[in-house]
């Protein structure tokens, strides 16, 4: 069965948080990781595969960080989640046996997978947005 681990939720705030910053110049690891209460340690780590995949570009130098490397309109949760957690799906092996399941545990699969993939970074950041003008704020 599917489960999005720490990897896949901190990865999406990193991703989220240099979303907030894009176009305003590399964001340390040590801001997110400060703002979120997360090990930078553990961030750091998660760095690799998105830089590799060419979603986060790394800037050295004293006033380096990470920064993103396209628009937050054009990566969605699915690109970050699928990048750190692998494949997305409901239940593991539905070609094997109950067949009288095979339909639920394959529109299920499907429905999680539309959702993460029509959600971008920049619909998220907008939602935080919404929610904040409303009084209620939430953390990832």
């Amino acid at each position: 069965m599917m489960r999005i681990s720490t990897k896949g939720r901190y990865g999406l705030t990193v991703v989220v948080e240099l979303g907030r910053h894009y176009g305003q110049g590399p964001l340390p690891l040590r801001k997110i990781a400060e703002r979120y209460d997360l090990s930078e340690a553990y961030l750091e780590q998660l760095i690799p595969p998105l830089r590799n995949s060419g979603l986060v570009q790394s800037v050295r130098g004293a006033y380096g960080g990470y920064k993103l490397a396209k628009d937050p309109k054009h990566i969605t949760a699915g690109d970050v989640i699928r990048l750190l957690e692998g494949p997305i799906q409901v239940v593991e092996g539905i070609e094997d046996g109950h067949v009288e399941q095979k339909k639920l545990w394959r529109e299920m699969s499907e429905a999680i997978r539309k959702v993460l993939d029509t959600t971008t970074i920049d619909d998220l950041l907008e939602e935080e947005e919404s929610e904040v003008e409303q009084g209620y704020m939430f953390y990832i």
